[in-house]
């Protein structure tokens, strides 16, 4: 969409600020669209690590219930894991990453997971009950992980589409409409000079 503008030397003086300053926030917002996109690569990174990471601890957590329960018989493991000491807090708090308000969720565990009594259950109890309790606390941070991608991934989208804004539809407009001035005052110049050129003459020819 081309700007209408008037060919006045006020105008083309408007145009040329606005186009240094549409260069400048072109030159800022792909700069953030860069920190963006790294802060998105370093959290999608984090992200794989941690659910990795979830998917062995539940291997193992599996691996030493089943052992557990293969061990002693059914009901002492259900007796066992009937009643917990441990006590969980959530709390969730901001933070700002580039202006983008992401979520941080702070899990606190206290007391002990493993409340029974060890004459009746084994150590492939307590490893399992361990491997639980780190897999918990990852998902914790997966979610929040999750969370702050997504919001990274809009803000980046947001972002983009307001550099090729400026890219491809503002800044060329700004300047095809100096150009468009600048040849409008150039011909009127040209223009003047011819008719001050003629006056002269035509005063020239009269004093001879």
């Amino acid at each position: 969409m081309k700007i209408k503008v008037n060919a006045t030397r006020m105008e083309l003086l408007r145009l040329k600020r606005r186009l240094v300053l549409a260069k400048k926030g072109h030159k800022l917002l792909k700069d953030k669209l860069e920190e963006l996109m790294r802060q998105f690569i370093l959290n999608v990174n984090k992200f794989k690590g941690i659910r990795g990471n979830i998917q062995e601890l539940l291997k193992i957590g599996h691996y030493n219930f089943v052992k557990a329960r293969g061990n002693v018989p059914k009901e002492y493991t259900e007796s066992a894991l009937s009643v917990t000491g441990a006590k969980t807090e959530l709390s969730l708090e901001s933070a700002y990453v580039l202006n983008i308000q992401i979520p941080k969720l702070t899990i606190k565990v206290t007391g002990d997971i493993h409340s029974y009594g060890f004459n009746d259950t084994t150590v492939s109890l307590d490893k399992s009950l361990s491997s639980y309790r780190e897999v918990f606390e990852d998902m914790i941070k997966l979610a929040e992980l999750e969370k702050t991608i997504f919001l990274i991934a809009m803000e980046i989208d947001r972002t983009r589409r307001r550099v090729n804004a400026l890219e491809y539809i503002l800044i060329p407009n700004i300047e095809e409409a100096i150009k468009s001035i600048s040849m409008k005052l150039d011909e009127r110049e040209r223009a003047n000079l011819t008719r001050l050129m003629k006056i002269k003459d035509i005063i020239q020819k009269r004093k001879e």
